[in-house]
């Protein structure tokens, strides 16, 4: 009695073609499940049977039937460099996130804090500073100038953060000015809002380094003359700390933040306990004279130059849009937690810029080269001692981290625009720690390049600040009353109300800012954001064409084979690579010719010789080169060979040989490589790789 054949197992008494019993084949089975088939010698004489058993395929996991995923075993590399390369980025960077560990990269509302108000709280250090330097031109009586500037400074920033709360509520997905304006105002408007955003995000990672190194130099005044040096080493901290990912850049932040925040609160309460017992006086400690001696008066204190210490000032409130613009970063509940980050940042930064201010007036500060208004104030309130320090440190960190707020944003924003199809489609890749790495890139390469230009100086940086972000602010304003007017939701008049006045309000400061500081720089920023909007269109335009030259006509069409019609294969030898190469030609193609480029006539009859020992059946032709050039006299051929039969598809066919090891590749010509390149933009011309692969 015969066996039955075992599971997956079928028997046959018909022999076999194949002569070897034990061979093993692999095939395809249409839902890309991998089997392996096996012959094997039956139990009655002569019969024979095949065994078919699954194999899975090595890095990818079957989902259903034709789903699979390509698990983290699939990425890994196979040469010893790439292998290499691999494991210094894991050191670096840190291991690869999937994308489903993306709902894990969720920021809680404390390292959201860290994250998106470093900008907003770390402008405490300078804004102040930027008033004073503005009023110092009118004379010491002007300085006092500071106080009723900072507190119509603060009322503002309480109607922009009200405002804001309610963008975040009607835009839970994310309400940066981008968005809101596009959607409500429509493409112009919206593109106008991204391009002043982008400008700002630059700006701010090149003035809050600027900012700190400057805290450094104050303390430490011997690295004043490092002072670019300093800003760069800085930027790339920055940028490898955000390629690690969101959740690790806020765990890396969170403590610094905390920390400047305490140092500042610090600050404030010790200086008016101080105060209010008597111990802290109002004159200058350091300078050792009052400043009515150090200030010489250049000018009147007019409403212009007021309005220019306001519009420097404004400074204070770059970054508050950033919670906004993160609400998909939040956990859970995404829009309540953002709302309440918005709101204790506000509190927060309100508070502290409020007391610098006041600290300031009283003690009649004046702003020099040597040393920040926030150290001035360090050395008077904590005497120089270890809070002084900690202090000036803690500055440091919060203003170059305050550049992380433009790089979670900056990235993020450019990821909607190529959404949208404003930018190059490369914003919207996400590296290997679910980081935006192209925008980052981009990011700190424009704004390093500021930090060269202007030498890493905060005063020079200053006038082409805060234009771009009100801005933004007045369209983001404006499209909510516009929003509220249209759709008329729940509570939708008062809605109306408060971001009406967030919209008037900003929009005066705008004017002011580009009125004020038009001749000191801000002319750059606002011809910039045209050139940036014109530039947003074309590419805009440019993808439009090619979806409409891509676009499948109405009605499905049967998928018709096309005969591969002419094949030329470029040869400079005879060798195992060029047979392999021909061999596949003629495996495609009836109609194949071999051509070879020769330089001198002994090489090419050499050739000849060996084609006819081969007994090679794919004709030859020779092409002399007097000028000693392969690629034109090939590029000339295939220009004549389509002159013949114009629109014909002509394909070619490249014998590439692999070395064994990379730096191999140094001691060869590369001309298959600058061929391919050479025909990439050529019409109705195929190029195909064979690779021959070198053993070790």
């Amino acid at each position: 009695m015969t066996q039955p054949p075992d599971v997956g197992e079928a028997e046959s008494d018909s022999p076999s073609p194949q002569d070897v019993v034990d061979s093993a084949t692999s095939v395809l089975s249409p839902d890309l499940e991998l089997r392996a088939t096996e012959v094997r010698r039956g139990k009655r004489p002569g019969s024979r049977y095949v065994r078919i058993m699954s194999v899975s395929p090595r890095g990818l996991r079957r989902i259903s039937p034709g789903v699979y995923e390509a698990t983290e075993e699939a990425h890994l590399p196979n040469g010893r460099l790439a292998r290499g390369v691999r494991r210094f980025r894991r050191l670096m960077v840190g291991r690869p996130l999937a994308t489903a560990d993306q709902v894990h990269e969720r920021l809680t509302k404390v390292k959201a804090l860290a994250i998106f108000s470093s900008d907003a709280l770390s402008s405490v250090a300078y804004a102040t500073e930027e008033i004073l330097l503005v009023l110092a031109a009118a004379g010491a009586a002007a300085l006092s100038a500071v106080l009723p500037i900072s507190l119509a400074i603060a009322a503002l920033l309480a109607i922009v953060a009200l405002s804001y709360r309610q963008t975040i509520h009607a835009y839970p997905r994310g309400g940066g000015s981008y968005i809101v304006t596009r959607d409500n105002l429509g493409d112009l408007a919206g593109l106008t809002a991204g391009a002043a955003l982008m400008l700002d995000y630059i700006l701010t990672v090149a003035v809050s380094i600027s900012a700190g190194v400057a805290a450094i130099t104050s303390a430490i005044q011997v690295l004043g003359p490092y002072r670019l040096e300093l800003a760069l080493v800085a930027l790339g901290l920055m940028v490898l700390i955000n390629l690690r990912g969101l959740r690790e850049a806020g765990t890396i932040f969170a403590a610094p933040t905390y920390v400047f925040i305490g140092s500042v609160l610090l600050l404030i309460i010790m200086g008016a306990v101080r105060i209010m017992l008597g111990g802290l006086g109002g004159h200058n400690l350091l300078a050792g004279a009052p400043p009515e001696t150090l200030v010489t008066a250049s000018t009147d204190l007019t409403i212009f130059l007021v309005l220019r210490a306001f519009a420097s000032g404004c400074t204070a409130m770059t970054g508050v849009e950033a919670v906004s613009d993160g609400v998909p970063a939040f956990r859970p509940p995404e829009s309540v937690n953002a709302a309440r980050t918005l709101t204790a940042m506000a509190i927060i930064l309100g508070i502290m810029f409020l007391g610098i201010g006041l600290l300031s007036h009283h003690l009649g500060l004046v702003p020099n080269e040597r040393e920040t208004i926030l150290s001035q104030l360090g050395h008077h309130v904590f005497l120089g001692g270890p809070l002084y320090y900690l202090l000036q440190a803690s500055t440091f960190f919060i203003l170059v981290l305050a550049a992380n707020t433009s790089f979670q944003d900056f990235p993020r924003l450019g990821s909607f625009m190529a959404r949208d199809h404003f930018l190059p489609h490369q914003f919207l890749f996400r590296g290997d720690r679910l980081a935006f790495t192209n925008g980052i890139v981009v990011l700190s390469v424009l704004s390093g390049a500021l930090l060269v230009i202007f030498n890493a100086e905060t005063s020079r940086l200053i006038p082409l600040y805060a234009v771009g972000v009100f801005l933004a602010f007045t369209f983001s304003q404006s499209s909510m009353v516009r929003r509220w007017l249209r759709l008329q939701e729940p509570h939708w008049r008062r809605n109306l109300v408060m971001n009406g006045v967030g919209a008037l309000t900003t929009a005066v400061v705008t004017l002011i800012i580009a009125y004020t500081k038009f001749t000191h720089g801000a002319w750059v920023v606002v011809v910039l954001i045209p050139c940036l909007v014109a530039l947003f269109m074309g590419i805009h335009g440019h993808y439009e064409r090619v979806a409409d030259q891509l676009a499948l006509e109405d009605g499905p069409e049967p998928l018709v084979a096309e005969t591969v019609g002419k094949v030329i294969v470029p040869v400079a030898g005879l060798n195992q690579a060029v047979l392999r190469t021909l061999r596949y030609a003629r495996a495609i193609s009836r109609d194949v010719t071999a051509v070879h480029v020769a330089e001198d006539a002994e090489t090419s009859e050499a050739l000849q010789h060996a084609w006819e020992r081969w007994h090679c059946d794919v004709p030859l032709l020779i092409l002399e080169t007097p000028y000693r050039s392969f690629i034109g006299p090939l590029l000339a051929y295939i220009d004549a060979l389509d002159a013949r039969a114009p629109g014909s598809l002509i394909t070619v066919v490249l014998p590439e040989f692999v070395t064994a090891h990379w730096w191999e590749n140094l001691l060869h010509n590369q001309t298959a490589l600058r061929l391919k390149l050479s025909l990439l933009s050529r019409p109705n011309t195929v190029v195909t790789d064979v690779p021959y692969h070198l053993s070790r």
